[in-house]
């Protein structure tokens, strides 16, 4: 007589339950990283926006100083003035390239960032990572 070994199906799927439970939990911490490095390039993007608008600001407002006090204009033209309470490593410099026209630099090294090598270096030629630069012809008076 031949004896047959009956297997139960549900046997057979021993452990297929906790594989897929593994699985998910695989897939979800992968989500929830790829969120976190998503939010976290994002902060270091809005501050970096925020850095560059509040040296347009600094900027601006130099050049409004310059033009409502055109009777000491000169007195205005100085380089690497520290604006460091006001931008991270933030230097300020105006100078006056032709008669007449001006030109504002901000500069500013965001935290954790390196400054540049040399202040002979384009286009900020200045002592940071970033800057912004505008002009304006005024003529004092």
């Amino acid at each position: 007589m031949n004896k047959q070994k009956i297997t139960s199906p549900g046997y057979t799927q021993q452990g297929v339950v906790m594989l897929e439970a593994l699985i998910a939990i695989l897939i979800f911490s992968m989500g929830v990283l790829a969120v976190v490095g998503l939010q976290a390039a994002m902060i270091k993007n809005t501050t970096g926006s925020k850095y560059r608008a509040d040296a347009s600001y600094i900027a601006q407002q130099r050049i409004g100083l310059m033009w409502s006090n055109q009777a000491n204009i000169g007195t205005y033209v100085q380089p690497d003035l520290d604006i460091s309470t006001l931008l991270p490593g933030g230097l300020l410099t105006v100078t006056q390239p032709t008669a007449g026209r001006f030109t504002v630099t901000v500069g500013w090294t965001e935290p954790g960032e390196t400054p540049a090598t040399s202040a002979a270096t384009a286009p900020c030629f200045m002592l940071v990572a970033h800057c912004f630069t505008t002009s304006a012809s005024i003529s004092g008076g």
